[in-house]
C-alpha cells in the first residue's frame, strides 16, 4: 500500500516526497511551497489539455487506419492521400515563414560538430562512463577495434603486442596528417615534437617543420612524465600526449604515447526509452543519478580485476595556452536529460480525485529542480557554462503538442524562480505529423 502526503491539493508518494524535500530541493533556493503549487498549477491548467491531445492522437489514428482499410489492394495515390490528411487536420497549411533567436545556448549545441551518447541515467555507472566520454584515446579506439583488421599477426589482445602497436602508431599518423598537416614532411616520420618560445617545432630527422596551419596548436601541459601538445581542429581538441617512459612511447619514433581526441560533446541522460522506470521507487533512482550528476558528487564503486575502482565525473583539463595564459577545457560531455513523452501516466503523484498525473509533468518539475543545482554552481564539475538547462521531449505528435511542452516548461521555469527560456527543449523527430508541421 503507497502512502501519500498531501501537498498544495496533490497527493505525493510520500518516498518521492522526501526525496524532493530533503535531497534535491536544498542548495537550490527554490520554495518548496511555490514547488509544490506550479505542479498543481501543471495538473490543473494543462493536464486538460494534454488529455485533449492524446485524444486527438486517437482520432487521426483511427481515420488513418479507415482510409487504408478501405483501399488495401489498390494502386497508391500520393495526391487523394495527402488531400486527405489536410481534410483531417494531419497536415496544417503553412502560412509563413518563421525565425528563431536563441541565447544562452552552450556551443556543444550551437555551434560544434560531434558525436553524441544516449545512456540510462537510471545506472550511475553508464551515466559517468558517457559523461566522461568527453575525451578518448584514438591509441586505445584502434588497438581494441576492427578499425585495424585482426589479420597478419597483429590480432588484438589483452597483453600489448608491439606488432600490432606499430600499426596502431602509423594509423594515428595518418589521422593526425589529415588534421594537423604539416608543412612539411608526415607526422609517421617526426622524431620530435618541440616547443621553442611557445612554437612548435616538429623535428623530422634532419628536418624541422611546423603545422600548415600555426593557429591550431593551442597550448601545452605537464602531467607526471608526460608533455601534453593541445591542438584544435574544426572546433575539437586533440592530445599529443608525449610520454618517452611508457611501452608505447618508446616505440613511437617521436615518443608519442597516446593521441586523445575530444570526443562525445553531449550525452542525453535518459529518463525514457533506455529506462523501465514504473514506479515511484525506480522513478526516484533516476532522478537521484540525474540529481547527482548535476550537482557533480554522483559516484559509483565497484570491482574490476580485483581492484576497486570508484567512478565520478572527470575534471577539467588545464593547460597553458598558447599566449601562455590558463586554458582550461572542460572534461566531460555537456548533458541533456530525456523526459518521458506526453502520452503516460504515473501513481506517484495523483490529484485531489486520486487520478494518476501526467509523469512528463513530474519529470519536467523534477529534472529542472535537480539542473538548478548546476545552475547555481560556482565551483567543481559544471555542465552548462551559459546558464541553460537542456531537455529533450520524446514522441510529440504535431505542433500542438510542441506548444503544450513550451507551455509546460514556462510554468515549470515560474515555479523555480527561473528566468524564461532558460529551459531548452530539444524537441525530438520521430513522428512525422511533428515534422512536416512544426513551423
Amino acid at each position: 500500500m503507497t502512502d501519500y502526503l498531501e501537498r498544495s491539493g496533490l497527493r505525493v508518494d510520500a518516498d518521492l516526497c522526501a526525496f524532493i524535500e530533503t535531497e534535491a530541493a536544498p542548495g537550490t533556493g527554490v520554495d518548496l511551497d511555490g514547488f509544490w503549487r506550479g505542479y498543481a498549477d501543471l495538473v490543473a491548467s494543462l493536464g486538460p489539455r494534454t488529455a485533449e491531445l492524446l485524444a486527438e492522437r486517437d482520432r487521426l489514428q483511427a481515420l488513418i487506419d479507415e482510409w487504408h482499410r478501405e483501399r488495401r489492394g489498390k494502386d497508391w495515390d500520393a495526391v487523394s492521400y495527402k488531400r486527405f490528411l489536410k481534410q483531417i487536420g494531419y497536415l496544417i497549411e503553412d502560412t509563413a515563414p518563421l525565425t528563431i533567436e536563441t541565447v544562452g545556448v552552450d556551443p556543444e549545441i550551437g555551434s560544434l560538430a560531434g558525436p553524441q551518447l544516449v545512456v540510462p541515467v537510471m545506472n550511475a555507472r553508464f551515466a559517468l562512463n558517457a559523461a566522461n566520454a568527453r575525451w578518448g584515446s584514438l591509441y586505445d579506439a584502434l588497438y581494441g577495434s576492427d578499425a585495424i583488421p585482426d589479420e597478419g599477426g597483429v590480432q588484438a589482445s589483452r597483453q600489448y603486442d608491439p606488432q600490432r602497436g606499430a600499426a596502431v602508431i602509423a594509423k594515428a599518423a595518418e589521422f593526425l596528417d589529415l588534421a594537423l598537416p604539416l608543412a612539411e614532411g608526415s607526422h609517421a616520420d617526426a622524431t620530435e615534437y618541440r616547443l621553442v618560445s611557445d612554437e612548435l617545432q616538429v623535428i623530422l630527422g634532419s628536418i624541422s617543420s611546423r603545422l600548415s596551419d600555426p593557429e591550431a596548436y593551442c597550448g601545452h601541459a605537464i602531467r607526471g612524465s608526460a608533455t601534453v601538445l593541445l591542438f584544435q581542429h574544426n572546433g575539437l581538441h586533440i592530445e599529443l600526449v608525449i610520454d618517452r617512459s611508457t611501452v608505447v612511447g618508446q616505440q613511437s619514433r617521436a615518443g608519442v604515447s597516446d593521441v586523445v581526441l575530444e570526443a562525445a560533446l553531449t550525452t542525453i541522460q535518459d529518463c525514457e526509452d533506455s529506462v523501465a522506470a514504473v514506479d515511484a521507487a525506480d522513478k526516484i533512482a533516476v532522478y537521484r543519478n540525474w540529481l547527482g550528476l548535476m550537482r557533480g558528487d554522483l559516484a559509483e564503486r565497484f570491482e574490476k580485476d580485483g581492484r576497486a575502482i570508484v567512478r565520478q565525473l572527470a575534471p577539467d583539463r588545464q593547460y597553458t595556452g598558447a599566449d601562455g595564459a590558463e586554458l582550461v577545457l572542460t572534461g566531460r560531455s555537456l548533458m541533456l536529460v530525456r523526459n518521458v513523452g506526453h502520452l503516460m501516466t504515473t501513481n506517484a503523484v495523483l490529484d485531489a480525485d486520486g487520478r494518476e498525473t501526467p509523469e512528463g509533468f513530474l519529470d519536467a518539475m523534477v529534472t529542472a529542480l535537480a539542473a538548478v543545482h548546476d545552475l547555481r554552481k560556482t565551483s567543481g564539475p559544471q555542465n552548462s557554462r551559459c546558464g541553460s538547462i537542456y531537455v529533450v521531449k520524446p514522441k510529440m505528435h504535431g505542433p500542438a503538442e510542441v506548444a503544450l511542452a513550451d507551455a509546460m516548461f514556462q510554468r515549470v521555469e515560474d515555479a523555480l524562480g527561473l528566468a524564461r527560456n532558460t529551459i531548452k527543449i530539444g524537441v525530438m523527430d520521430e513522428e512525422r505529423r511533428t515534422s512536416v508541421n512544426l513551423r
